[in-house]
């Protein structure tokens, strides 16, 4: 039982804090799992094991759960919950034989309620980044036990569930070069090594073929870009961490000027400089560089369309905890036991933000107001009239971008203004042409204004465009006409059974 009493005490502190979160609903992305029939049919595990699909073992989760739970959100918060606590407990695990007791306690117990953890641990999506960590984190278990092939094998299936951790060879040779610089573990660092070479490559392929990707090629930036925003997003990274206040789901981070990128890298480099000083295990300049390391993968040259993501440094925080629970012992403990305290209350109400779409997007709109996704997701969870104010402002912002009046069309759609729905959907179709989820909308007020055959016409454009767009697919149906066949578009059963009972 002794044994057992550090991991129990932080699985209560993680379940304390988030557990709050089991009552949340879904959130962005986690409602295209429930339409992703890799997830939700019978045969779905085989297909999340398809050459070029990212993150398989992640998505073989999300299988069994729809299996067991169907689409009850609780269930997938659950399974995240239980993650992040194993994940607290593996923490402890490994870093007490790296630093001293007390201090890999306050390390772990850091880890567990840190309110930058909350993005992680109640967004169902994220459950790639805590399967990572948690075959991370039993890797370098068992590395400090000595048993460093199976610490290979342990990477391997993190690298399945999320190729986000490809730094973790790096973090080990950074352990051997300040701790044993044994031979023998060069074998083991080589092998991952080529493991996290050969999955960046296949995440660079996947993401180049995978439909409505945001990453890779099919980011809204480029690699230089994308490089020149991430040494200012760190620093923010980093000032959460000792300001845990202003935590947002939807950042507002901008390219930097060329001045203020240069100024940001430079100031870390500069860091990770004074720190190699102070390199040992023990010391917190080893944790500090170990923490940046394991930040490269997701804060480098491999862009993707959101900037800034504070699920990003959920593993790299074994890191920076570990730092922190060495600079606790300079303190008295009182204030050590205080400062976790204050941080498991701010994560506790982190989590409570996280209960609410809506609570979740007005903090978004409210911290990013002049950022245009916070404004359309919190429409979506308005009454009409507060919908359309709230557009307008969006609209204000970016004139030119059709998502706006598309969701201002179907706020009118139910207001029952179909007029007004197809003034929006129209304007919509002449900024994105060759949209066709524009065609399908317009179709709808068409549709709704009793011009059937014009509707159909849309409808059947919209398929030309997009031969699997299930919308449109049901609207035709609805109409009494089947469209073409569908049956290799990859519709979830629920989409499917709707097609057939559609009247």
């Amino acid at each position: 039982m002794i044994a057992l009493r550090e991991p129990l005490i932080l699985a209560a502190a993680a379940a304390a804090v988030y557990g709050a979160g089991l009552a949340a609903p879904f959130h962005l992305d986690d409602y295209a799992l429930l339409s992703d029939r890799a997830v939700t049919a019978s045969d779905g595990w085989r297909q999340v094991w398809a050459p070029l699909r990212t993150r398989p073992l992640t998505y073989f989760t999300f299988w069994l759960n729809y299996r067991l739970a169907g689409s009850s959100p609780a269930s997938y918060h659950a399974v995240n919950l239980g993650l992040h606590a194993l994940a607290s407990a593996l923490t402890w695990s490994a870093l007490r034989r790296l630093i001293p007791g007390q201090a890999a306690l306050f390390a772990a117990l850091l880890f567990a309620v840190h309110p930058i953890q909350s993005e992680a641990v109640n967004y169902v999506f994220a459950r790639s980044t805590l399967l990572m960590s948690v075959f991370c984190l039993a890797g370098l278990r068992d590395w400090v036990r000595g048993r460093h092939w199976r610490t290979a094998a342990w990477f391997l299936a993190a690298l399945l569930a999320k190729e986000e951790c490809a730094a973790f060879p790096a973090f080990l040779l950074l352990l051997f070069v300040s701790i044993s610089r044994s031979a023998a573990e060069l074998r083991p660092i080589a092998a991952m090594a080529v493991f996290a070479v050969a999955a960046g490559v296949r995440v660079v392929l996947a993401t180049a073929v995978e439909p409505g990707a945001e990453a890779g090629v099919h980011a809204a930036v480029s690699p230089a870009q994308y490089f020149a925003s991430q040494g200012v997003v760190i620093w923010r990274y980093l000032r959460l961490l000792v300001l845990p206040w202003g935590f947002t789901v939807d950042p507002d981070v901008r390219i930097p000027p060329p001045a203020i990128a240069a100024a940001a890298w430079m100031l870390l480099a500069a860091s990770a400089a004074v720190a190699w000083r102070r390199f040992d295990r023990a010391r917190e300049g080893f944790w500090w560089i170990a923490g940046l390391v394991l930040l490269l993968p997701s804060s480098s040259v491999f862009p993707a369309s959101d900037l800034s993501a504070d699920r990003r440094m959920y593993l790299p925080m074994v890191a920076f905890s570990a730092l922190a629970g060495l600079a606790a012992r300079r303190v008295r403990a009182r204030y050590a036991v205080g400062a976790v305290a204050l941080l498991a209350v701010l994560g506790a109400a982190r989590t409570q933000v996280w209960r609410s779409e809506r609570a979740l997007w007005e903090e978004a709109s409210r911290r990013a107001p002049r950022k245009l996704r916070p404004k359309l997701q919190l429409a979506r969870l308005l009454p009409p009239p507060e919908a359309l104010r709230v557009l307008e402002e969006a609209r204000r912002l970016a004139p030119e971008d059709p998502r706006v009046p598309s969701a201002m069309g179907r706020a009118y759609l139910m207001l029952g203004d179909a007029g007004g729905a197809l003034r929006e959907f129209g304007r919509a179709l002449a900024l994105a042409p060759q949209d066709a989820r524009a065609y399908n909308n317009r179709g709808v007020a068409l549709m709704a204004l009793g011009q059937l055959e014009a509707a159909r016409r849309d409808f059947q454009t919209a398929l030309t465009l997009d031969p699997c767009l299930f919308d449109a697919h049901f609207n035709l149906v609805r109409q009494g006409r089947r469209p073409p066949p569908s049956d290799r578009c990859p519709f979830s059963e629920e989409q499917r059974r709707q097609l057939q009972a559609a009247p």
